[in-house]
């Protein structure tokens, strides 16, 4: 089996990663910042431990590393956190639902209105200026993709957080797919919050999620409940993370976490994306020699992509090859990818598209046996 779908969620697992969830299991049993026993104690330190190696990591304090179930949790804690007084927040062309959603929700109720910025890919100064374009004085805030999930486009994070630095706004940022893969600092790049999973770049299990704040700013909660903090007061409590962090937290999920962000930093991050970019190059150079077979990347070179490579065979619908590919034991994914308006721009919204997204642990030999099997559907789509 050949597993190419890592931008949906990191597969195999680093070996500590497994260990780790044994260890959770056997060892920090207990309920974090709940009780006073030694179990109980235990678990909070080493969650601590992994608020610190996330922290230091993203370039902010063990504080603001806030945990949640997934990025779609995050992405919703920050945007409703900000938005839920309304104002008017702008957003790009390539985003996945997990911010399209949220935003339109708290559209749809009348509390704020949003527009969507072109990206144009290869024009970074461009692309500024479509964002710049729609600052209004009731604007709060930028909320975009750091990396494209279709097609791994990368905007340009710190121009955006300079602009908004700027302007007097916040960016939340989608990092998603950048998160584990390409270097993000929180304070040298202007952002504002930082939301991604825990399971794709980062190689935790699913159901984890990160929200980092860069500063203590004014945002509402979108839950209350127990934090094991100021229990006897109804106000939920002021300070982070616990402001945040209602009800027990997902332990296994955490130490994993940390343990696949321990991966990381062991091989370097420059590293990791050396590795996958690399791969994705030779693949969408190979695909290039395919008759059949259209890519959606304006000019495929490092620094502008996550490792990331889409494309489509013929007039084959992309559910279908990925079902074919799935025959020959080879794992990627079609369809709209939960960015239905990315595929609206590349005008893939009826067909969608195949995405391949490699990980550290594929090879060469993984990518040459996939477009071994591609040039096998593209006979097959010319000859239909």
């Amino acid at each position: 089996m050949i597993y190419l779908d890592n931008a949906a969620t990191t597969f195999p697992k680093p070996q500590n990663v497994a260990r780790s969830v044994i260890e959770a299991v056997k060892i920090y049993g207990g309920n974090p910042g709940r009780s006073g026993h030694s179990i109980s104690m235990r678990t909070s330190g080493k969650i601590y431990q992994v608020r610190e190696l996330v922290g230091d990591f993203f370039g902010v304090s063990a504080e603001q590393v806030v945990f949640a179930s997934n990025c779609s949790h995050a992405l919703n804690m920050a945007i409703k956190g900000v938005m839920s007084s309304g104002g008017h927040a702008i957003t790009s062309t390539l985003e996945h639902n997990s911010v399209m959603r949220p935003l339109y929700a708290l559209k749809k109720k009348g509390i704020i209105d949003y527009d969507c910025a072109p990206v144009y890919e290869g024009d970074v100064e461009k692309t500024l200026r479509s964002f710049a374009a729609l600052i209004r004085p009731n604007t709060k805030a930028i909320v975009c993709t750091h990396a494209s999930n279709v097609t791994g486009l990368i905007l340009p994070i710190k121009e955006l957080g300079d602009l908004c630095h700027q302007a007097g706004i916040k960016l939340i940022v989608d990092g998603a797919q950048s998160a584990g893969v390409l270097p993000v600092n929180l304070p040298r790049m202007n952002i504002d919050i930082f939301c991604t999973a825990g399971h794709k770049g980062l190689y935790g299990t699913t159901g984890t999620g990160l929200m980092l704040l860069n500063g203590d700013f004014a945002m509402d909660t979108i839950m209350e409940g127990g934090t094991g903090s100021a229990s006897a007061q109804l106000e939920q409590p002021d300070f982070l993370p616990d402001r945040f962090e209602s009800g027990t937290i997902n332990t296994v999920g955490i130490l994993s976490v940390g343990a696949g962000l321990s991966h990381i930093k062991q091989i370097g991050l420059e590293k990791v994306y050396e590795h996958e970019f690399e791969l994705c190059r030779f693949c969408y150079e190979q695909l290039a020699s395919i008759r059949a077979v259209k890519t959606y990347h304006y000019y495929y070179e490092k620094g502008r992509y996550a490792p990331i490579v889409l494309f489509n065979v013929g007039e084959l619908p992309s559910v279908d090859v990925v079902a074919r590919l799935s025959a020959r034991g080879i794992c990627v994914r079609g369809g709209l990818h939960c960015a239905p308006t990315t595929h609206r721009v590349l005008h893939t919204e009826e067909s969608g598209a195949v995405r391949v997204s490699p990980s550290i642990f594929n090879t060469k030999r993984d990518m040459m046996n996939l477009i071994r099997e591609l040039k096998q559907i593209a006979k097959y789509s010319e000859n239909a």
